[in-house]
């Protein structure tokens, strides 16, 4: 699976819940769209923003700055300088003027039929669009493990027996995923969904390419790396386009054709680029990628639309001051960010709740060891079924079923019982407060991590029946199952923790989540290096009962923020960031 195995997940829990909702959207669900679309709740999304008293404080200082400039400029040219008196009193009035100007100089739809709102493009348009985003995302998580069974003939070819190398080759695409949403999301809040999605699809066939036309190793992970950034581009953005177009009591079928590329890609990757690479060679996998993404990317040039209103408003709102020559005019969803806060908000944020808050450094670093544990199985598959069982290159790749089963198994999981537990452990506090004679103090973050220990058992479980049967060679169909397990109990590890974040840091989850995912995808990158020596060196059987331990320890872990979490909220509660 991929760095956006979470997303989905929280994407369709968002979905399901706007679909209850047909009610004007709340602030949680403000926040819950924001956040899916890849930035914190008080930046402007299609439905508006939460500010903090801060950010408040900035959007009205940015409106006063904003009216005073225009009528010192404008009047300086029509009137003589006024004494020190009389400009005193201007500044007084300036801000009240402001506040009276407000309304009649914000710029908005045109009616709730206004035709370049994006909820109301034909239903053909919606569709296409719609269509041409769940694609190019199901293309790039295909990529990240459609190469792996190959592995073994890229090494062949270039001559090459670094064990580490063999592994990074295939792991180095996430750190792509990483490191490309700290840009992008900015990028699309300050130009548009649009352009990143032309250029991160043309960037993203255009390193392919150079993938295939590689000429040794070194060349082939720096592409794969560039290729990763671009491809997280419909990862990071594919959910809030989807939430432009479909008005919210309609969005949860369109929300859940869009997460099926997520889970289903990284599934039938390496069953496809098995076969592939046995018939044709290993750069026959980047070929067919390119082939996929050049189609969906000349598909998107002809018929994709801009989506994100902020950018839609800006540049009417540009337009009609051209048109009518008032500078007051402003965009309903302008709260006068420059480029610099876009970027201070996507890149300091993160490291700042890295540095400041022990949950999301404690959850980071857990989730980085799962998900590490993730790709270092992807990168010794491979090694471990064709030498122990004897697999050949192209069905080779079958044996990723088992992980992709117990994923899709964990997403079921996951989706069933979590808002269960959630109201359970609610409807307990709440018979504890009343019994105090207390006020209920309605649902707690915490409340979502009981889903987290299950998840966490299974994970250890797993590598051991996995280890040892592979040790012992027992039928191949044995260890595949039990990587089903560590498949389950990585899927309910990652969604916990990711609507902890979300619940827990509510206008600021974006930042919680994007720390979270830098380091996630540098263990995940960093992690798989040890794999095949460790192999090597205790064999399958104490090498996964290696891992299997390192997970055990790793349990306190939920059980520690189940008990003390809201503690550690509230001492370590982050402000003004």
């Amino acid at each position: 699976m991929t760095s956006s195995m979470e997303v989905p997940s929280a994407v369709t829990q968002y979905a399901q819940s706007s679909a209850k909702h047909k009610h004007s959207i709340s602030d949680i669900e403000k926040e819950m769209l924001a956040t899916y679309e890849g930035h914190d709740a008080d930046i402007p999304s299609n439905e508006g923003y939460v500010l903090d008293a801060v950010g408040e404080l900035k959007r009205e200082q940015a409106i006063a700055t904003q009216y005073t400039t225009y009528h010192s400029t404008r009047k300086s040219e029509e009137t003589p300088p006024k004494d020190g008196a009389s400009e005193e009193i201007e500044k007084q009035n300036a801000g009240a003027s402001a506040e009276e100007s407000d309304n009649s100089n914000v710029v908005w739809w045109d009616g709730p039929d206004d035709p370049q709102n994006p909820i109301n493009f034909s239903s053909w348009l919606k569709a296409l669009n719609i269509g041409l985003v769940a694609s190019i995302t199901f293309v790039a998580p295909l990529a990240s493990s459609m190469f792996a069974p190959g592995v073994p003939a890229v090494m062949k070819e270039f001559k090459n027996d670094n064990v580490e190398l063999a592994s990074f080759v295939v792991s180095v695409y996430v750190l792509g995923f990483a490191v490309g949403p700290m840009f992008l999301a900015p990028l699309s809040e300050i130009y548009g969904r649009l352009p990143v999605y032309h250029t991160c699809n043309v960037g993203f066939v255009a390193f392919t390419v150079a993938c295939a036309l590689s000429t040794n190793l070194k060349m082939l992970i720096g592409f794969r790396f560039v290729a990763g950034c671009f491809g997280s581009a419909p990862l990071t953005n594919g959910g809030g386009s989807i939430a432009d177009l479909v008005k919210q009591e309609n969005r949860g079928r369109a929300m859940s054709f869009f997460v099926l590329g997520p889970i289903v890609g990284p599934v039938i990757g390496p069953v496809a680029g098995g076969y592939l690479s046995e018939a044709k060679g290993w750069r026959w996998v980047f070929w067919v990628l390119a082939m996929l993404s050049g189609t969906c990317t000349i598909l998107c040039f002809f018929f994709m639309r801009e989506t994100y209103a902020p950018i839609i408003l800006s540049r009417k709102t540009a337009r009609l001051r051209k048109e009518t020559g008032n500078l007051e005019l402003r965009s309903k969803l302008d709260i006068g960010l420059s480029t610099k806060d876009f970027f201070i908000r996507s890149i300091i944020r993160p490291a700042r709740m890295l540095a400041l808050s022990p949950i999301v450094l404690s959850t980071s670093l857990y989730v980085g060891v799962v998900y590490g544990y993730l790709y270092l199985l992807f990168t010794t598959f491979t090694l471990v079924f064709e030498h122990s069982y004897g697999f050949s290159s192209g069905s080779v790749g079958l044996t990723f079923m088992g992980i992709g089963v117990g994923s899709i198994g964990g997403l079921i999981f996951f989706a069933f019982a979590s808002d269960k537990i959630l109201r359970r452990q609610t409807e307990k506090a709440d018979v504890v407060a009343a019994a105090a004679g207390e006020q209920s103090a309605g649902m707690k973050p915490e409340y979502r991590l009981p889903m987290m220990l299950p998840g966490s058992i299974l994970i250890p479980i797993g590598f051991l029946l996995y280890g040892w049967t592979a040790n012992y060679h027992v039928h191949w169909i044995v260890p595949i199952i039990s990587t089903s397990l560590i498949g389950i109990g990585n899927l309910a590890v990652f969604m916990t923790v990711t609507m902890y974040l979300v619940d827990a840091f509510t206008i600021y989850a974006a930042s919680a989540l994007a720390a979270n995912s830098v380091v996630r995808s540098v263990i995940g990158a960093v992690l798989p290096l040890a794999g095949q020596k460790m192999y090597l060196a205790l064999g399958l059987g104490w090498g996964n009962s290696l891992l299997a331990f390192v997970a055990m320890a790793l349990l306190p872990v939920p059980i520690v923020l189940m008990k003390w979490g809201e503690r550690l909220r509230k001492k370590f509660e982050l402000k003004n960031l």
